[in-house]
């Protein structure tokens, strides 16, 4: 993603998230952001699009063989989850004392 400007996402490490479209789609189960990649508008995400991998043997990995871990998916895939209605939600964002705020637009929680 080559762009001017640094794109603003609302979506941060550790952040509780539903996935909306894809193969892992499920908008009733949050899961953990384990990672942002901001420069590709991509996350990884605890459990979803498992990929296998194959790897040789190290220093650190005498066996070597097949791994299983997530890969990246486009940010656009996910939304935010709102604890307090149980459900997936936008985001408002404000700027409350030089600091800014991200606030769920089904409740009006603040996200922490």
């Amino acid at each position: 993603m080559k762009t001017r400007f640094k794109p603003k996402f609302n979506i941060k490490k550790g952040d509780l998230v539903a996935v909306i479209a894809g193969e892992d789609k499920d908008r009733t189960k949050p899961r953990k952001v384990l990672e942002v990649q901001p420069d590709k508008a991509r996350v990884i995400v605890e459990g979803v699009n498992i990929v296998t991998k194959h790897t040789k043997p190290t220093a650190q990995n005498t066996k070597g063989g097949i791994v299983k871990q997530e890969a990246p998916i486009a940010i656009s895939n996910v939304m935010l989850w709102d604890a307090k209605t149980g459900k997936p939600t936008r985001v408002n964002r404000q700027r409350e004392n030089g600091k800014l705020i991200r606030i769920a637009k089904k409740s009006g929680e603040v996200i922490k």
